[in-house]
């Protein structure tokens, strides 16, 4: 065969390993062909440039991603449940850390309501931390009676949830999707429950607010609405999160039986409570039913209407359910701050002998 013939005979063909493929040998050409045979300059250039880039790969694989995106990937990676559980952490964390404080940053901070109007501002502010703290509360006072807003929220959200269950909503659809598959969960019945009780205690507050408890001018600084209100919008996604991945509509058994009666004896009392409270006289000592062994009764009520529903909404095979536990945490810590302030006022304007026999909150607890 002619070199040229040769040449352009051969040029298709790939050269792997000194050999012709394919079909290099029932050609019947001699060896020293097969080695002379080469790629065109430019696809000699593409191969090589293929090798590098998929080395370059190779090795990429087996280095640690940058911090940034392990963390990016780290945070979408969680399920709802967690990211609702990190704010009420969170949440509870800020409350401990304003409980911590000098005894005047703390009451700039935590006092609010009757405590706040009766109560004088600090003598002396020569601190800076008091000085800072008493600037950033003197601005952003809003209406104590916008408490009514939390109460509002959680009906309006408690509805929502239901019309999107009902719908096949595409927001509660979403979440129910990241969060179906990653643990145990609630039946269908025992949501229904929680989402019930969370309806009729929201309900119950509004009506207080509207029927039952007198209008004050007193005022709360703004970061205590907007705490209030971030409580209530992630508690009403709490309520159903951790049942998105049964279809089974069980009542949970023992769990439910034993959640509502404690949920109702708290829910009771509580009301009793803050009809007590609004039927004295401004700024006086409250010592009916559950006062008089109790500084803050009604918050120990709110404690346990949480903790019910914790109880309530349990996943197969748990006691208690993660995501309202944590909600139940910071309604513990919070309450419980806002209690030990109550106990000091009670205490500098009724005397220490008034509440020295009485706990805070929780009984032989606190």
């Amino acid at each position: 065969m002619p070199r040229l013939a040769r040449h352009l005979y051969l040029r298709p063909y790939v050269k792997l390993s000194g050999k012709l493929h394919p079909g290099s040998s029932g050609m019947g050409l001699p060896n020293r062909y097969s080695r002379a045979l080469v790629y065109p300059t430019e696809r000699l250039v593409d191969l090589r440039l293929a090798r590098r880039s998929r080395r370059r790969t190779e090795n990429n694989h087996d280095l640690p991603p940058p911090s940034w995106q392990w963390s990016l990937h780290t945070l979408t990676a969680l399920p709802p449940s967690q990211y609702i559980q990190t704010f009420y952490l969170l949440a509870s964390a800020a409350c401990l850390a304003t409980a911590a404080l000098p005894s005047d940053a703390r009451s700039l901070l935590a006092d609010y309501g009757a405590r706040k109007a009766a109560s004088s501002p600090p003598a002396k502010r020569d601190s800076a931390l008091v000085a800072l703290v008493a600037a950033l509360t003197s601005r952003g006072q809003v209406p104590h009676s916008w408490f009514t807003a939390f109460y509002t929220l959680s009906v309006c959200c408690s509805l929502f949830w239901a019309w999107q269950f009902l719908g096949s909503g595409v927001v509660l659809r979403g979440i129910a999707e990241r969060q179906a598959g990653t643990g145990p969960s609630a039946s269908l019945g025992q949501t229904a429950a929680v989402w019930g009780m969370v309806l009729v205690q929201a309900g119950r507050r509004v009506y207080e607010h509207a029927v039952v408890i007198r209008a004050s001018r007193s005022t709360m600084w703004w970061v205590h609405w907007v705490l209030g209100l971030g409580f209530y919008l992630f508690l009403s996604v709490a309520v159903w999160v951790e049942g998105s991945g049964k279809e089974r509509w069980l009542l949970g058994g023992w769990k439910v039986a034993v959640a509502v009666p404690v949920f109702v004896f708290a829910w009771v009392n509580q009301y009793r409570c803050h009809k007590h409270l609004a039927g004295l006289r401004k700024y006086s000592l409250p010592s009916d039913g559950l006062f008089s062994h109790l500084v803050c009764p009604h918050y120990a009520c709110e404690c346990l209407l949480y903790f019910s529903l914790a109880v309530a909404g349990a996943p197969e095979g748990q006691w208690l359910n993660r995501t309202l536990l944590c909600a139940t945490a910071f309604a513990v810590v919070n309450l419980g701050v806002t209690a030990a302030g109550t106990r000091k006022w009670y205490a500098d304007k009724f005397g220490e002998e008034a509440v020295a026999k009485k706990w805070n909150m929780i009984p032989f607890v606190f």
